[in-house]
């Protein structure tokens, strides 16, 4: 009885440091997004209250997100939570001080969907059974993301109705949503409950590849062929080039897990490569991106223009930045949105840049974290490990084209980026994610 009610104890003074930790990190989350809101103000001599509401709501969402997620997840990670917050809030005081070549509707629309994100997160979050959902109805959850990428290809649109641009919006109205967003969580759990399922049978072919060296089998080498299709779809279609590299590495990642057969990574790697060289050939886009890559000075005041203007931004941000509200980001072309990283950079300095990193990286490193206290549950492990994938590698795809490391994607830099689809989509992500945190595994293994 003594150590009953010791293990008791020990377990709620777990529960009260965590939820201190959480509770903790939204306030100083608060009093940065304040000082950063104050700032700005004080920048542009307004002091409206209008200015505000930004933070009030920012605020509402935190707490009632804490008040809800103690009633239904009390045993949840208590970092997952601040840091989503804190990321979009400051994404959303970022987009607000780029108002002056953007619409301020932006900023506003970004409130909204954080809203209406927060309140998805939540009633995902809530539901005990959206776990087992993901597995049981996996094929059904396929069909539906299929069909909205189908019904993209034929009726998509974009809305900024430029010639040639990529059409990846379904638009209803003046609401336009990025249905590529929703089926990388589709995609993901199918893909874990595949190699759940096969988890043994994978495992055992690993061990016996490894030994045969480069010889495959069908079960290995079939969904890896058939994953490289659907990429290239993405590519072909809708010329989607971050997409579709983002789902083919977090789908080989996968794969390499469940398997542990080494050389899956070379053979992905030869993949992408003859993937890349056609589409470099074949479209017009691909080509001069890669070109940019290379060598953008020579297109500095032209096709190279937004990535020599982020290049700017970078050198003269420095160490400590040029200050809020200082500096030229709207300089960079769709800055709110694709290139946020180099505003926050001049903005904010490399002090910026590392914190920006450092939360990306600590939401990533806990989502995996997760992943391993899944043991002997093959399909929560995976569906961990993919989602946390999804956030980090989306983050350097999109770091590395801003910095001219490697080609541009056109992907959002999850939180803070603007964009509703996307948003919603790592709402929904931080959900599972929180799910998965909160479940342990029952003694007799898979639930």
């Amino acid at each position: 009885m003594f150590i009953e009610q010791l293990a008791l104890d020990q377990r709620q003074a777990a529960l009260a440091r965590q939820r201190w930790t959480e509770r903790a990190l939204l306030i100083t989350a608060w009093v940065f997004l304040a000082a950063n809101t104050l700032a700005l103000s004080i920048s542009r001599g307004d002091f409206r209250l209008e200015a505000w509401w930004h933070l009030l709501a920012w605020t509402v969402c935190a707490i009632a997100g804490v008040w809800l997620l103690d009633k239904r997840l009390p045993r949840r990670d208590p970092l997952l939570f601040p840091l989503a917050l804190i990321m979009t809030g400051w994404g959303i005081i970022a987009i607000e001080r780029l108002e002056e070549r953007l619409e301020p509707i932006f900023a506003d629309r970004q409130t909204v969907w954080l809203i209406i994100s927060v309140g998805a997160m939540l009633i995902v979050a809530s539901l005990p059974q959206v776990l087992r959902w993901l597995r049981v109805y996996r094929y059904t959850l396929l069909v539906i993301g299929l069909a909205l990428l189908v019904s993209t290809i034929l009726l998509g649109s974009n809305p900024s109705a430029q010639p040639g641009a990529p059409e990846l919006w379904l638009g209803f109205g003046t609401v336009f949503f990025q249905p590529s967003e929703p089926l990388k969580i589709i995609l993901v759990a199918f893909l874990a409950s595949y190699m759940a399922e096969q988890y043994p049978a994978l495992r055992a072919e690993g061990l016996e590849a490894e030994h045969r060296l480069l010889s495959l089998s069908p079960r290995i080498l079939g969904p890896i062929l058939l994953m490289w299709g659907l990429s290239v779809v993405f590519l072909v279609w809708q010329r989607d080039l971050g997409t579709a590299i983002l789902i083919f590495v977090v789908f080989l990642t996968l794969l390499y897990v469940a398997s542990g057969y080494t050389p899956l990574l070379l053979i992905g790697a030869v993949l992408v490569l003859i993937a890349g060289i056609a589409a470099y050939q074949l479209f017009a886009v691909v080509q001069l991106r890669v070109d940019i890559w290379i060598n953008p000075w020579p297109e500095a005041s032209g096709d190279a223009y937004q990535i020599v203007q982020s290049l700017f931004a970078f050198a003269s941000g420095g160490v400590f930045g040029q200050g809020i509200g200082q500096g030229a980001p709207n300089n960079i072309p769709v800055v709110h949105s694709d290139f946020i990283f180099a505003a926050i950079a001049e903005e904010w300095g490399l002090l910026g840049v590392i914190a920006v990193i450092g939360c990306l990286m600590t939401l990533v490193t806990r989502g995996l974290r997760s992943a391993t206290l899944q043991r002997g549950r093959p399909f929560t492990a995976l569906l961990a490990v993919g989602l946390s994938l999804l956030i980090g590698l989306q983050s350097l795809l999109i770091m590395g084209g801003v910095l001219k490391l490697i080609p541009l994607t056109g992907v959002t830099l999850p939180f803070f980026s603007y964009g509703g689809s996307s948003l919603l989509t790592n709402f929904v992500i931080l959900a599972l994610l929180l799910r998965l945190s909160s479940e342990s595994p029952s003694p007799t293994g898979e639930r």
